[in-house]
């Protein structure tokens, strides 16, 4: 039996542990560890406005952002709300990395992100939307939170 590429891919047993394992395989620059994490069907927005489906679209956009050579990457869960297998997140992501020129690139955003449980109980995204929060963030709101 062969072991996955990624070591938190099947022990995502919370939706915190899905952050931590995103972060873990953008350091080590692992598309295949990072397409594990993420449904088949899974929809993320590389850029603001542009939303891909699918693991080709998947594979292509997580490529653009491997391009950077991320390191010091992060994500932490700023927040979680829970309806049966689903989950809707709030992150604080950010990494260190350098352009195809040599340009050294600083990333810091806030995302929000559904997560869908699976039969064997891990979590996978279904949506990941790394920058839905940065406005809410920028006025030192959380979205998530009813005053």
């Amino acid at each position: 039996m062969s072991t996955p590429s990624n070591p938190f891919a099947s022990v995502a047993r919370q939706p915190e542990d899905l952050h931590l394992a995103l972060a873990d395989a953008f350091n080590r620059r692992d598309v295949d560890a990072l397409l594990a994490l993420y449904a088949e069907d899974a929809t993320l927005v590389p850029t603001p406005g542009a939303a891909v489906t699918g693991t080709a679209a998947l594979r292509k956009a997580l490529s653009g952002f491997l391009s950077l050579s991320p390191r010091e990457t992060f994500v932490r869960t700023v927040s979680v709300v829970r309806a049966g297998d689903l989950a809707l997140t709030q992150s604080h992501w950010g990494m260190q990395g350098t352009q195809p020129d040599g340009a050294n690139v600083v990333l810091d955003h806030h995302g929000v992100e559904v997560m869908r449980r699976q039969e064997d109980g891990t979590w996978r995204f279904q949506i990941d939307d790394p920058f839905a929060g940065d406005a809410a963030a920028a006025r030192g709101v959380n979205p998530m939170q009813r005053k």
